[in-house]
């Protein structure tokens, strides 16, 4: 049986920040939800886009080229093979779309595969 999916609740579901969720899939992607607070590891992903949709609060994407500030409502997609450092001043709570099995740290030695939540 199909299910909507509510973000506040899966959201609500943990507290650990930089450990995406996975509350979805379609079409060989991962549909993410994740807590972020601090700075975290530069890195790139060589063969995928990453898309950032901020649901609450603020954040920015360091890159090599500059700065891209998110507020609430909005989004913005890295190009595969940028170098990029997500930073959340305070906790930001964010919706990530990513090939199915990304690592959320690309090329980063701090790998770390998104965790599923029962839908």
């Amino acid at each position: 049986m199909m299910q909507s999916v509510n973000l506040v609740e899966k959201l609500a579901s943990f507290s650990e920040h930089w450990s995406p969720r996975i509350v979805s899939s379609f079409n060989g992607h991962d549909v993410m939800v994740a807590k972020l607070k601090g700075e975290y590891v530069w890195h790139a992903h060589a063969d995928t886009d990453d898309l950032f949709l901020v649901l609450k609060g603020s954040l920015r994407i360091e890159t090599e080229d500059g700065t891209i500030h998110l507020n609430e409502g909005d989004l913005h997609v890295v190009p595969k093979g940028v170098r990029h450092c997500p930073v959340a001043d305070e906790e930001a709570h964010v919706l990530l779309i990513e090939t199915a099995g990304e690592p959320n740290s690309g090329d980063s030695v701090e790998r770390a595969p998104a965790t599923k939540i029962a839908i």
